[in-house]
């Protein structure tokens, strides 16, 4: 029971410091522009990488 005493106030602090923090990030435009990063993955790039061919063992893709 003397348990309670120190878990209650405890959760409580916990809840208060993670709203905090979703508010924060909401306020700081942390979730702005969701849609944009989606698609910007799934878009092709403009900007190829030039072609490994040249050098030697350039059959290896490169790491990015």
């Amino acid at each position: 029971m003397e348990s309670l005493y120190v878990l209650i106030p405890l959760s409580v602090v916990l809840i208060l410091a993670i709203g905090g923090l979703l508010v924060w990030a909401a306020m700081s435009g942390q979730f702005e522009g969701l849609e944009d990063e989606g698609r910007r993955i799934l878009d092709d790039d403009e900007t190829a990488p030039p072609s490994d061919a040249g050098e030697a063992g350039g059959s290896k893709p490169r790491a990015r």
